[in-house]
C-alpha cells in the first residue's frame, strides 16, 4: 500500500514518478521563470487595485512594457489566474507564476507508492526500484525569480505572492530588466520584446526559450478573452498582423539546443536524456526493453501521467537501471521535454504490460492531489504539440481511448485493479487540452443521441474530493475535469460502486470508483429531468446534466453489446492471444477476465478492434524478443473510468 499522506516516510527525498498522489509538503516548487536579472529597482509603489485588467494597465505604464506583451506572457503562465495566492507544481505564484521554489520545497514519491507493477507483465518478477535520492539543494535561477522581483519592485515577497496586482507589476519589472540584459532599447511595439520575453521564459536554451517566445506571440495575435478564477473579466486585444524581431536572442546567452536524435516536432525543444538499459546481478536488467516499433507492433496509446515529483528529481529516476521508465518527460516552467526513451522501445510505466507494450508514456511535472498546484500553460501547449506530433506519425486517434490518462489503464488482472495509479487526476484539464490538441470536445450528434460526451465546464464544475493533504479531510475547492456518478437520480443515493477495488466506495481524490472523467464517451441508460443515466461497470450511474449548463453533450460513437444468446461477457485488463497461439519456448500468458461483465442489453463506446497480443521479452538479450499475435480479435471499450477489453466473439457492434 501506498503510505498515507502524513506518513514520515514520505519525506525521505525520493521522488518516484507518476501516481496514486498522497500529497502533502510538496510543492517543490519552481516555476515561471527568468535567469536572475541585475540593475537597480524603481522606487517602490505598489499598482493600482482597481482590478485585473487594470493592473496590466498600471504595470505597462511604470515599467514600460507593452501591456500586451505583459497580458501574453501572463497568459502563457497561468491563464491570468491567481489561484488565491497557492504555489504551482513547480513553486509559482500569481498571474505572472513568480517562483520562490524555497517557501515550497518538498519532496513525493511516485512509482512506490501503489502496489502497481509499473512494467505490468507477471511473466516475469517485479523490477526493483532502488532510486538514489534526487537532488534538491540547487536551484535553478527559473525557480527563484519572485525573490528577484522583489528586489527589482522593492515590494515584498508576501506582497508579490498574494497580491495579483502586485504580481504583475513583479513580472513587469522582470520583463524590463532582461529588455535591459538583452541590449534592446524599451520600445511601445511589442515585435521588439522577442528576446525579453524568451528570457522569462528561465530557459537555459535557445530551443526551449524561443519555442516560449513563439507560444506567446501567438497568443498575441490571435486575441483571446476569458473570466479568471477570481470572476475578473480580462481581454487581450488581437495582433494578428504582429511578427517579433527574433534577432536580439542570439544575445542572450543561452546555450544551444542538445536535440541531435529526439523525436520531437520541430515546435517543441527536445533535449536526450537516456533510460540505462543495463543488465545488473543476476540476469536482472532495467529499465526499459528494446523493440522495434511500429513495425513489430502498433503504438496505439499516448498515456499522460504526472511525476508526482520535481523536474531535477524526476530526470534522477528515469536514469536509474535499477528504476523504470518513460518516453518524455515535460517541465512545468516553460514546456521544455526531454526524451528517454525511443519510440521504438517499449518502456515500464503504465502498470499493464499490453498496454505498455503499445503505448509512449509522457509524464508532466505535477501532482495529482494539489488542487492549485496548477499545471502552465506553457506546460500544457508544448505536450499538446507533442502529442499531435506523435498521433500523426503513428496514426493514433486523438480521443479518450487513444490519449490515455494513467488513471484510466486498466489493471491487467482482477489481483493489480486495486493497485493501480490514478494521476493525472481530477484536476487535469482534459477540455483545454483536446482543444490544444485541435479535437475541441464538441456535440457531434442530436438531444437525444444514445451516446454522451463528458464534457462538464472545468471552472464551474467543483466535486467535492478529500484526502489531499490528510485522509478525510475536503481538499480546496477547485475546478475539475470528473463528473461524480450515483446509483440514482439523486445526490442523497449512494455512489457506484466498482467490485474490482473490494472497498466502499468514497470521495477520496484518488478512488476512481464513482467517477467519469471530460472527453470520455458511454451509453445513454436512461434519461430523468436534469439527470442521465449511462452504463458503467456494469450498471446504470446517473449524474446531474441540466439542459442550460450541460455536464455532456451528445455524441455519436459506435458502441459494443453482448450478442444474441449471451446473458453476459466477460471484461478483460489486455487482450492477450488465446493460448494455442504461443510458439514453442514462450510460455502462454494466462488470459483472466477482471472482476466485471458486459449484461445482456448493456452497451458501451468502444475504441476500436485490436488483436490479441503479446511481447514476449523477459530476457536481456533481445534475441528472444518477439511479438506472439493470436487468433482472437477483441474491442477496447470505455467501462468505467478505466477501459477495458471484450472479445469480439462475444459482441456485436452498432451505431449508437
Amino acid at each position: 500500500m501506498r503510505p498515507p499522506p502524513t506518513d514520515p516516510a514520505r519525506a525521505t527525498g525520493r521522488t518516484p514518478l507518476s501516481g496514486r498522489a498522497p500529497i502533502v509538503l510538496r510543492a517543490l516548487a519552481a516555476a515561471a521563470l527568468t535567469l536572475p536579472l541585475l540593475g537597480a529597482a524603481p522606487a517602490p509603489a505598489p499598482p493600482a487595485a482597481s482590478g485585473l485588467q487594470q493592473a496590466f494597465a498600471d504595470a505597462s505604464a511604470r515599467y514600460d512594457v507593452p501591456q500586451s506583451v505583459l497580458l501574453g506572457v501572463s497568459y502563457l503562465q497561468s491563464r491570468w489566474d491567481a489561484h488565491g495566492g497557492a504555489p504551482s507544481v513547480t513553486g509559482g505564484y500569481g498571474p505572472m507564476h513568480l517562483t520562490d521554489a524555497r517557501t515550497a520545497l518538498a519532496a513525493s514519491g511516485h512509482h512506490s507508492e501503489g502496489t502497481e507493477d509499473p512494467r505490468g507483465d507477471d511473466a516475469r518478477p517485479r523490477p526493483r526500484p532502488e532510486t538514489r535520492a534526487p537532488r534538491t539543494t540547487d536551484l535553478p535561477d527559473r525557480l527563484t525569480t519572485l525573490p528577484e522581483a522583489a528586489r527589482l519592485t522593492g515590494l515584498s515577497p508576501e506582497r508579490l505572492r498574494e497580491d495579483p496586482a502586485a504580481n504583475v507589476a513583479g513580472g513587469a519589472a522582470l520583463l524590463a530588466e532582461a529588455q535591459r540584459r538583452v541590449g534592446v532599447p524599451g520600445s511601445d511595439d511589442p515585435a521588439h520584446w522577442y528576446a525579453a520575453v524568451a528570457l522569462f521564459s528561465g530557459a537555459d536554451d535557445s530551443a526551449t526559450a524561443a519555442a516560449y517566445a513563439n507560444d506567446v506571440f501567438e497568443v498575441i495575435r490571435a486575441g483571446e478573452a476569458r473570466v479568471t478564477d477570481a470572476g475578473q473579466r480580462v481581454a487581450l486585444a488581437a495582433r494578428p498582423g504582429l511578427v517579433p524581431d527574433t534577432s536580439a536572442l542570439g544575445r542572450a546567452g543561452l546555450r544551444g539546443t542538445s536535440a541531435a536524435g529526439t523525436e520531437c516536432p520541430r515546435t517543441v525543444s527536445c533535449e536526450w536524456i537516456p533510460a540505462p538499459y543495463e543488465e545488473f546481478g543476476d540476469g536482472d536488467y532495467g529499465n526499459h526493453d528494446l523493440g522495434n516499433r511500429p513495425a513489430s507492433q502498433p503504438i496505439r496509446y499516448i498515456v499522460v501521467h504526472d511525476t508526482e515529483g520535481a523536474w531535477e528529481g524526476v530526470l534522477d529516476m528515469v536514469q536509474d537501471p535499477t528504476y523504470v521508465s518513460w518516453q518524455y518527460s515535460l517541465r512545468s516552467t516553460d514546456g521544455h521535454i526531454a526524451q528517454h526513451v525511443k519510440a521504438k522501445d517499449v518502456a515500464w510505466h503504465a502498470g499493464n504490460w499490453y498496454v505498455n507494450a503499445g503505448s509512449i508514456g509522457l509524464e508532466h511535472e505535477g501532482f495529482l492531489a494539489e488542487p492549485d498546484a496548477w499545471y502552465t500553460e506553457a506546460m500544457y501547449r508544448s505536450s499538446a504539440r507533442l502529442v499531435k506530433y506523435l498521433a500523426g506519425k503513428y496514426r493514433i486517434p486523438l480521443d479518450r481511448q487513444h490519449i490515455l490518462g494513467h488513471d484510466t489503464v486498466p489493471g491487467p488482472t482482477a489481483a493489480t485493479v486495486p493497485g493501480m495509479h490514478t494521476d493525472p487526476g481530477p484536476y487535469w484539464d482534459w477540455r483545454h487540452y483536446f482543444d490544444l490538441l485541435g479535437r475541441p470536445l464538441e456535440a457531434t450528434a442530436g438531444r437525444n443521441s444514445g451516446v454522451v460526451t463528458v464534457r462538464p465546464d472545468y471552472a464551474v464544475n467543483r466535486p467535492v474530493f478529500t484526502g489531499c493533504a490528510s485522509a478525510g479531510e475536503p481538499c480546496a475547492t477547485h475546478g475539475s475535469s470528473a463528473v461524480r456518478l450515483y446509483s440514482d437520480h439523486d445526490e442523497s443515493s449512494p455512489l457506484i460502486r466498482d467490485v474490482g477495488l473490494g472497498s466502499a466506495p468514497t470521495t477520496g481524490v484518488n478512488d476512481l470508483s464513482s467517477r467519469v472523467s471530460t472527453g470520455q464517451q458511454y451509453a445513454v441508460a436512461g434519461r430523468w429531468g436534469d439527470w442521465t443515466a449511462i452504463w458503467y461497470l456494469g450498471q446504470k450511474a446517473w449524474f446531474r446534466n441540466p439542459a442550460k449548463q450541460p455536464t455532456a453533450v451528445p455524441a455519436k460513437a459506435r458502441v459494443v453489446t453482448p450478442r444474441e444468446g449471451l446473458e453476459s461477457v466477460p471484461v478483460y485488463g489486455r487482450a492477450y492471444p488465446e493460448k494455442e497461439a504461443y510458439p514453442e519456448g514462450v510460455p502462454a500468458q494466462t488470459v483472466s477476465p477482471l472482476p466485471y461483465t458486459v449484461l445482456k442489453g448493456q452497451k458501451y463506446v468502444t475504441g476500436g478492434k485490436v488483436p490479441g497480443e503479446y511481447y514476449y521479452a523477459v530476457a536481456f538479450d533481445g534475441a528472444s524478443h518477439r511479438v506472439v499475435r493470436g487468433e482472437d480479435q477483441y474491442y477496447e471499450i470505455q467501462f468505467g473510468h478505466r477501459v477495458g477489453f471484450v472479445r469480439a466473439a462475444d459482441v456485436t457492434v452498432e451505431s449508437s
